[in-house]
């Protein structure tokens, strides 16, 4: 442990100790050129803040959860890549907690919402409990909270979130201008906000362009690789069957597509498929996937930015709601409807 004082600090800067505790502690209470004389001073003698006193002096844990619904989904690694980034740079730890329970009798948002002590929690799990929402309802005005998804109804708490039914709309319409009329969904979890979202945008882009809907082609998904893979096998079943799919994920549309390749299928000669998010994979997997980008980086950051903004004391700084803009990626997988 460096055996340099506060007092050394602000012996170099030429300031006195408060100066050196406010720059350090509360650096919106202190002029950008007096911080920078400061740090340059902590650098030059190798000061280093005891955070845990600090954490104990101002009734904090230093530490920032995130909560998040499923850690083995590669959708959700650019958002808390973008929220660590933020953070990386000041005294608060990031936490991170998957939702997930093997064990249904569990719910463990509402556990974990309960037992943190975290100074700020950011949330993007979009499938929230009643019990978890009635936590919520009661502790949002005590407990910093921003969501970094597709939740905040019935809620007075900050989100961020991308513009999926503007996504979804873009997907149809896409898909329409190569010629497609007969176009499949299949949709995300039941109750999830992001399914409902971009089935709003499908429905409503369905209803401006005259589109044909058929119940049957309405398939219920989970946004998981199985459940695009058990889509196919429905497809493949139906007596008149849709020209252009397009799938409330990635990882169902690469779901989708490998079990329709193994019936013989060709996607995109065939069938056309489409997905949501823009993950990695989309890019490299055969065909390379045309799909809807979510900017999840920026997702990550913006609430990142809140939750810092607050915990300094930029009260300011208030939103109710941040919508990050989509982006139509098209490669390999649509093409206009065979003869």
């Amino acid at each position: 442990m460096s055996s340099t004082r506060i007092l050394d600090v602000a012996k170099a800067a030429g300031v006195s100790t408060a100066t050196v505790s406010r720059a350090l502690n509360s650096p919106e209470q202190v002029s950008e050129e007096m911080r920078s004389l400061v740090m340059a001073a902590v650098e030059t003698t190798g000061y280093r803040m005891n955070r845990s006193a600090r954490n104990l002096r101002k009734q904090q844990s230093g530490e920032v959860l995130i909560l998040v619904p499923n850690l083995g989904s590669p959708v959700f690694s650019q958002i808390i890549s973008g929220i660590e980034e933020t953070f990386s740079n000041t005294d608060y730890n990031v936490l991170i907690a998957d939702t997930r329970s093997r064990d249904p009798s569990r719910d463990l948002l509402a556990e974990l919402l309960a037992e943190t002590r975290a100074d700020g929690i950011i949330i993007l799990d979009g499938q929230v409990s009643a019990r978890a929402g009635d936590w919520l309802r009661q502790n949002a005005s005590q407990q910093l909270i921003v969501f970094a998804c597709d939740w905040a109804e019935g809620l007075n708490i900050p989100v961020v979130r991308s513009n999926n039914r503007r996504g979804a709309a873009s997907a149809i319409q896409y898909l329409h201008s190569l010629g497609h009329q007969k176009i499949a969904h299949i949709t995300g979890a039941e109750d999830n906000i992001q399914t409902i979202a971009r089935r709003e945008g499908v429905l409503e882009e369905r209803a401006r362009l005259n589109l044909p809907l058929r119940p049957d082609w309405v398939i219920r998904g989970d946004f998981t690789l199985p459940s695009g893979y058990q889509a196919a096998e429905h497809i493949l079943a139906l007596g008149e069957k849709p020209t252009a799919v397009f799938c409330a994920s990635d990882m169902m549309a690469f779901g989708l597509i490998s079990r329709l390749s193994l019936a013989g299928v060709r996607v995109p000669e065939d069938i056309s498929v489409m997905g949501f998010d823009d993950i990695e994979l989309a890019e490299y997997y055969l065909p390379r996937l045309t799909t809807i980008r979510q900017n999840r980086r920026a997702m990550g950051e913006t609430a990142a930015a809140r939750v810092l903004a607050y915990l300094n004391g930029n009260t300011d700084e208030l939103f109710h709601e941040r919508i990050i803009d989509v982006e139509l990626i098209v490669r390999d997988s649509c093409a206009p409807p065979a003869e």
